[in-house]
């Protein structure tokens, strides 16, 4: 939302929403993805206020609509749908088979337009997979982006609100709460209600408590290699165990997984991987660390967490293809962020005061050709424009 001068609230116009519009062609299907709470929901629906043509909105969490779409044959769709010309699922993924469906009503119903949304990935395949290969487009949308912000701050407001972005992240509904304390209490409500919930449902999970500690680990080790093996030693259970809640994690957006660089130099670690949060509050929320920027240790971690989430929104909403990785050799030289794009290597490092950085040696002797750039307080917002 955005707040304006006579107190009204006004939506805070999405930067994925441009590319959205763009592919909404005949006998297509926009699949956009997210974690709950990001405003997948409000994204669509602003985008359908502005069309002129009938729309026919259904959600897979209502078991109506799965009885609805039990039939898969063209008529039985057709009679659905009616003179509708555009077809909007919510939770598309929880309807059975959907892929399949989505498939036979672009193939035979003439100029029709289809959006679906999802809270995970885990079924993936039903919705993006297989069927609808060559007929679709797929969108991950995120908490809010430094980008979007400027609808609503300027270059003086926006230090200080990155002071307060770094310890409670980005979730929209945070920009109309104006206590902290509820704020607060709003986190910690998503990452149990929601962003938890979600895990246990879709694997048929029992063990909160072991994905929660898991969680609580990869929160401290923000900026370093994480050990499977050895995460699965402190937890208790198998180094599989450990990789499999991982993935499911980054299945439902709550974690990022972040690779090795290498060309096969020998110095070079390419053996564990680093692991980050998508989004800073909810990390925050794991630890039960909310306290200011002044009074923390760990202002590094957070500055790099929220550096990287940012970058990949700003990758996503601007369609950029690239290949990212951390980078490091066993003698501790290391560069935070490698991005491999257009045939060329750009090494980034993430520091929260203005300190001078280096560029590793092995680095610039072994990839001469690559760009290397300090990214602080003062010169992110360029990065990300």
């Amino acid at each position: 939302m955005r707040h304006v001068d006579d107190g009204i609230m006004e939506y805070l116009i999405r930067d994925h929403s441009k590319n959205i519009v763009k592919r909404m062609q005949p006998n297509k299907v926009v699949i956009i993805f997210g974690a709950r709470r990001v405003g997948k929901t409000v994204l669509v629906k602003e985008i359908l206020k502005k069309i002129d043509e009938p729309i026919l909105t259904l959600n897979g969490d209502d078991i109506n609509v799965h009885d609805k779409l039990a039939i898969r044959s063209v008529e039985n769709f057709r009679q659905i749908l009616g003179s509708y010309k555009i077809l909007y699922i919510d939770e598309a993924q929880k309807i059975p088979e959907i892929g399949l469906k989505l498939k036979l009503m672009i193939d035979e119903i003439k100029d029709l337009k289809i959006i679906i949304s999802g809270s995970s990935s885990f079924d993936i395949q039903k919705v993006a997979g297989e069927p609808l290969t060559g007929r679709k487009y797929t969108f991950n949308l995120f908490p809010l982006s430094e980008s979007e912000y400027n609808q609503i701050e300027n270059s003086i407001e926006k230090i200080d609100k990155i002071r307060e972005r770094l310890i409670l992240g980005n979730y929209p509904e945070l920009i109309h709460i104006p206590d902290r304390e509820d704020k607060i209490e709003y986190l910690n409500e998503v990452l149990s209600s929601y962003l938890l919930k979600d895990i246990l449902m879709y694997e048929n999970l029992n063990n909160s408590q072991k994905i929660f500690n898991l969680l609580k680990l990869i929160a401290f080790q923000i900026g370093g290699e994480v050990s499977l093996q050895e995460l699965g030693k402190q937890l208790g259970i198998s180094k599989n165990t450990v990789e499999k809640y991982l993935d499911l994690l980054s299945k439902i957006f709550i974690l990022h997984k972040v690779d090795g660089y290498s060309r096969n130099l020998r110095k070079e670690i390419t053996k564990n991987s680093r692991w980050y949060f998508t989004d800073n509050g909810i990390r925050n929320a794991v630890i039960a660390n909310f306290n200011p920027i002044e009074s923390r240790n760990d202002v590094g971690a957070l500055w790099e967490n929220y550096m990287i989430s940012e970058r990949i929104k700003y990758q996503e909403y601007n369609r950029i293809s690239s290949n990212n990785y951390f980078w490091r050799t066993y003698d501790q030289q290391e560069i935070d962020w490698v991005e491999e794009r257009d045939g060329s290597l750009f090494g980034y490092e993430f520091k929260w005061s203005e300190t001078k950085v280096k560029i590793p040696t092995q680095w610039k002797n072994t990839y001469p050709d690559a760009k290397f750039e300090l990214i602080n307080q003062n010169n992110f917002s360029q990065w990300l424009k």
